[in-house]
């Protein structure tokens, strides 16, 4: 299983020193103690919201796993933690979640239909999809099949002033689009 994790810059976390690899601890209870981590990216964001101040792993839980049901959050005892993301990295990996798990409940960043990028990124799925955003801003599609929940389509668009302008709502296929 991989899961994700957010972090202070220098792997820290509520005061803990990560080290890249494996990380050890006794127990694991999700309200309470353990190493945790999520299985959706994008509920890392609930935990460490801020991308300018965070950084997001790709990491492997094990050992010991306690889940509870408010997200996709994960308590574990051994966390190994693999891969650094970059902000486009990260949402592509949200997108891939999305895809592969089109019938779980959506992270409260998902907008449905339509969405203006706030904090540097919009998260849209819906059956036409469109997005804004600001020099910058990561704009992260997901076309459903209409009736039902299943993605056919996505789409990470980064903009940059040039080919994709801020303020300009976009389609999945990067097409400009009115309101």
């Amino acid at each position: 299983m991989i899961a994700y994790k957010g972090f202070r810059p220098g792997l820290i976390c509520l005061g803990y020193q990560f080290v890249m690899g494996r990380n050890v601890t006794k127990e694991a209870n999700c309200r309470v103690n353990g190493f945790h981590c999520a299985e959706n990216p994008l509920d890392c964001l609930t935990y460490y919201p801020d991308m300018s101040r965070s950084v997001y792993y790709v990491v492997r839980p094990g050992g010991d796993i306690d889940e509870d049901a408010l997200d996709s959050k994960i308590a574990c005892t051994e966390l190994t933690i693999l891969k650094q993301l970059s902000r486009e990295e990260f949402f592509l990996h949200a997108l891939a979640y999305m895809m592969d798990h089109p019938f779980r409940a959506w992270n409260c960043r998902v907008r449905k239909d339509k969405g203006s990028a706030m904090n540097g990124y919009a998260i849209v799925r819906g059956a036409d999809p469109l997005a804004q955003g600001n020099k910058g801003d990561i704009l992260a599609l997901a076309k459903e099949e209409p009736g039902t929940k299943q993605i056919t389509q996505i789409a990470l668009i980064i903009v940059d002033g040039k080919t994709i302008q801020a303020n300009t709502w976009y389609d999945v296929n990067s097409e400009k689009r009115k309101k």
